[in-house]
Parts: C-alpha cells; sequence; structure tokens
C-alpha cells in the first residue's frame, strides 16, 4: 500500500514539473507563439519599420528646405563678380561690348529668382489682399512680366535699403537684378506679350531710379544725398541703357529733370547752403546723357525695333535742355559747355549713321545749329 502511495507521488511529481518546464519554456522563448500571433508580431515590426524610415525622409526634407531659405537670405557672395561697376564715372572706348550678357546663366538666374521669390513672400504675409499680388515664379510655369515687375521692384528697393558703398553685397545683388531685367525684357519684347504693361514697367523703373539719382529734385534743395550713391544708381541706369527700350526712356526721364532743376537753380541763392548739392545732381545728369549716347546709341540704331518716335522725343528734349542750360551761363557757364559737348557728340553719331537722319527738319536743323 505505501509502494503504491509512492508511485502515485512519483507521478504526481513528474507531472508537475513537465508542467513547470513547458511554462518556463514559454516564458524563454518569445517564438514559441501561435501561428496567429507570430504574423501579426511580424506585421507590427514591419510597420514600426516603415515609419521610422518616414521620419528620417521628413527630417531630410525640413533640413533641406531650412538650407534653401537660408540661402535666400544669405547667398553666395561668389555668384558674381565685381567687374560690375568698374569704370563706373568714365567714359568707354568705342565699340566697348556689353560683357554682362556674356556672363549671364541659369545659375544666376535661378539665385536671383530665389532672392525675388523670397521678398515677394514677405511681402504678402499678412496681406488680405493678396489676390492681385500673386505671382508665378516657378522654374516650370513663369509668367515674364511678373518677373520682370518683381525684379524692378527688388532692384529699386535695393537701391534705397541699402548703402552701396557700405554693403559689399550691393554689387552682386544689383548685377543680377539688371542681367534678369534685361533678359526679361528682350524675351517679352520679342514675343509681343503685354506691351502695354511692359512699358509701364520700364517707365517706372526708369522714373523711380532717376528719382533716387536726384532725390534734391523732390526735397525742394534742402535734402543731402550721398554722391558716391548717386554714382552707382548713375551706373545702374547706364547699364540698364544698353537696351534701347530702357535707354532712350532713360535719355528722355533725365532731360525733363534738367529742365526742372534748371529752372530751379535759375531762381536761387547761389550762397544757399544746398546749392552745391543741386550743382552736382546737374553735373550727374548731363554726365548719364553723355554715356547713354556715348555707349549706346550706335547700338541701339541697329536694333529692329528701334523706336523713332521715342529717339525724336528725347533728341528734342535734349535740345531744349541744352537752351535752358545757356539761361544759367551767368550762374555757370559749365552747364552750357558740357551740355554743348554732349549735343556735339549727338550730332556727330546721328550724322554717321543714315537710320538716325530720319528727324524731323526742324529738329534736325536745331541739332546742328
Amino acid at each position: 500500500m505505501a509502494e503504491s502511495s509512492n508511485d502515485e507521488s512519483l507521478k504526481l511529481a513528474v507531472a508537475i514539473s513537465l508542467l513547470r518546464s513547458k511554462v518556463l519554456k514559454n516564458i524563454k522563448d518569445p517564438n514559441a507563439l501561435s501561428p496567429s500571433q507570430s504574423d501579426a508580431l511580424l506585421r507590427w515590426k514591419r510597420k514600426a519599420k516603415e515609419r521610422k524610415q518616414e521620419i528620417l525622409r521628413l527630417r531630410e526634407d525640413l533640413k533641406e528646405a531650412q538650407d534653401t531659405s537660408h540661402c535666400d537670405l544669405f547667398p553666395e557672395s561668389a555668384s558674381c563678380k565685381c567687374y560690375f561697376f568698374d569704370n563706373s564715372g568714365e567714359l568707354s572706348p568705342k565699340h566697348h561690348g556689353n560683357g554682362s550678357h556674356g556672363r549671364f546663366n541659369d545659375v544666376l538666374r535661378r539665385r536671383f529668382l530665389r532672392q525675388v521669390r523670397f521678398k515677394e513672400r514677405r511681402k504678402r504675409v499678412g496681406s488680405s489682399s493678396s489676390s492681385h499680388q500673386r505671382l508665378s515664379l516657378g522654374l516650370i510655369e513663369e509668367d515674364e512680366t511678373e518677373q520682370l515687375r518683381a525684379s524692378v521692384d527688388f532692384l529699386v528697393e535695393l537701391c534705397d535699403s541699402v548703402s552701396p558703398v557700405d554693403d559689399s553685397k550691393f554689387a552682386n545683388l544689383a548685377h543680377q537684378a539688371v542681367d534678369f531685367i534685361l533678359v526679361s525684357l528682350k524675351n517679352l519684347l520679342s514675343m509681343g506679350r503685354n506691351l502695354e504693361l511692359v512699358e509701364g514697367i520700364i517707365n517706372s523703373l526708369v522714373t523711380r531710379l532717376t528719382r533716387q539719382m536726384c532725390s534734391l529734385l523732390s526735397e525742394n534743395g534742402s535734402q543731402h544725398t550721398d554722391s558716391n550713391a548717386q554714382y552707382c544708381i548713375q551706373h545702374l541706369i547706364r547699364k540698364l541703357g544698353s537696351e534701347p527700350y530702357i535707354g532712350q526712356r532713360a535719355i528722355l526721364s533725365v532731360c525733363q529733370r534738367i529742365l526742372v532743376l534748371a529752372e530751379r537753380l535759375l531762381f536761387s541763392d547761389p550762397f544757399d547752403d544746398a546749392f552745391p548739392d543741386m550743382h552736382e545732381c546737374m553735373f550727374i545728369m548731363i554726365q548719364l546723357i553723355e554715356f547713354l549716347v556715348s555707349d549706346h546709341l550706335l547700338e541701339w540704331s541697329k536694333a529692329e525695333d528701334f523706336d523713332n518716335m521715342i529717339f525724336e522725343d528725347w533728341v528734342t528734349s535734349v535740345i531744349q535742355a541744352r537752351k535752358a542750360l545757356e539761361l544759367l551761363e551767368s550762374r555757370n557757364g559749365l552747364y552750357a559747355l558740357y551740355m554743348e559737348r554732349v549735343t556735339g557728340e549727338l550730332a556727330k553719331q546721328v550724322a554717321g549713321v543714315s537710320s538716325l537722319q530720319k528727324l524731323e527738319p526742324d529738329i534736325f536743323n536745331s541739332l546742328f545749329s
């Protein structure tokens, strides 16, 4: 009887040992799962891996976006060399070629577009009337007219907000803006698109730059301006003037301002503190006409779309400016002498090119009188 009880105890002990061993095996071996549990575990592991890869991709996209924004704010200074403002205030040699177009490339175009886009985005932030300010400045579907307008605004605001003397990046940005404006304008004129809008944009460009160059005219002679900044703006207009569509309108605008300033000088006190600044402004304007005529008139005359009507208008304005400055001879005879030199150069070039001799007889005779 005792032996039978021992056998039962032994069997019970063995059964308990086997059950405990099975439980411990299940705890130590996580793979010992049912087939359905194993499939679910693999599926969740795969989803976790995919989410991790997606997070890494988003981090890379965020870093790239931050780098692009940084480039918009701080462009590489090596994008444009400093030759753009070389020979500022000096007459160019004859047949001087314009090297800007040869150096213009897609890299500068894209970099300048980033600058314009960034500035336009800042303008539109918080604006409730942004519907009429929308721009299509992408690299695929571009609105050339809006790009021209935006680049004109960019250049004018650059001249107004940045000191050309103190800011080393001014030459780079100004050069890119000038090249971009010239290329965009050529494309629009060749396509014949939105010509009235284009004319308004260019007239605005010429008027605003001329006003900045001669800010004395808007302040009744009381404002003292930085002459170095004035000469930088003069140089910008001179470079933009390589395109006859801009250059002819620039001469017309400058001549009109010479007439206004000449009348003011006629009735001004020569001992006034502002008189030297007004004199400097007059000199800059006459010099700009000389640069545009000597640099570009021969090239303008070869252009197929050369506008003879505007040509007659600004030649007439030059003659009127010369007569107005003759009245100031008692005040300062240098005005009349300098303007006489400009009209002499103009008459010389008109006489040498048959296509320029289609002036009205009265204008032609006045030019050579």
